[in-house]
């Protein structure tokens, strides 16, 4: 995804401030039918969004999202999810980066995407506001008749990353062959299964290694029966090992179990 982060060598104190730089970058995502981008204040009401933002909630105009909360302008199911997330953002000052979630296309269809969200401070580090992007993974839901089964499988799979992934009884829950799971995990999500578990287990382990768990507990309760193998897979995927991934949340730490 595109990289949210204001320049370095200025110091902002207002979101006013912000806003003049964020604004000129909305003719660049206005071109990106796949990509909502969007600001908040900290009380997440939207104070910049994108066409593709706007079409998606059925506004010709993007003014009429000026002001509201995602509550506001999405259908409830989608709307107060929205809004915790930013509500997270703002009050644990946290960033919440390719969350695999459910999202709205082009004629108000529901569909996946990979969102991102982060926190934007003023110059003392006081956190101001919010900045996001979603982005598609897949086309309108109506173009791949398997989505209600494969959006089920997916689910499952978040549900129990703790867990082994058996596709045999992946393809049994939604009555598909593991052929077909596979395919349409593709055509979906541009996942494999296994992919998505591994994301789903390695976004779990990130966020719990800028807490005091120990990493052999944040092993186990992410799925690895073997501390040598999460650590493993960690570096493969990450390019750290979870002790060093650990060291860059907390310099000064000295305590945790690496």
């Amino acid at each position: 995804m595109p990289d949210l982060h204001l320049p370095a060598d200025i110091e902002y104190t207002t979101l006013t401030q912000m806003m003049a730089h964020f604004s000129l970058l909305e003719p660049l995502f206005d071109v990106m039918p796949d990509v909502v981008f969007f600001v908040k204040d900290h009380e997440a009401r939207y104070l910049i969004v994108n066409a593709t933002l706007a079409a998606r909630c059925g506004c010709k105009d993007r003014r009429a999202l000026i002001g509201k909360t995602a509550e506001e302008v999405f259908p409830s199911r989608f709307g107060r999810i929205y809004v915790e997330q930013d509500e997270a953002v703002v009050r644990d000052n946290s960033r919440l980066i390719n969350q695999l979630e459910l999202h709205l296309y082009p004629g108000r269809q529901p569909g996946w995407c990979l969102t991102s969200k982060v926190p934007l401070h003023d110059a003392r580090g006081r956190v101001l506001g919010v900045a996001g992007i979603s982005r598609d993974l897949r086309a309108a839901e109506g173009t791949h008749p398997a989505y209600e089964r494969v959006a089920i499988a997916a689910k499952y799979i978040q549900d129990n990353y703790a867990q082994p992934l058996r596709l045999s009884n992946l393809a049994t829950l939604i009555d598909m062959s593991v052929a077909q799971v596979e395919r349409y995990f593709d055509k979906v999500f541009h996942l494999t299964p296994r992919q998505m578990l591994l994301k789903t287990r390695l976004d779990a382990a990130s966020e719990l290694l800028a807490s005091d768990w120990s990493i052999t507990d944040i092993a186990a309760r992410c799925g690895y029966n073997d501390h040598s193998a999460f650590t493993r897979q960690f570096k493969a995927t990450v390019g750290l090992t979870p002790s060093q991934y650990r060291a860059l949340l907390h310099p000064q730490a000295t305590s945790y179990d690496r």
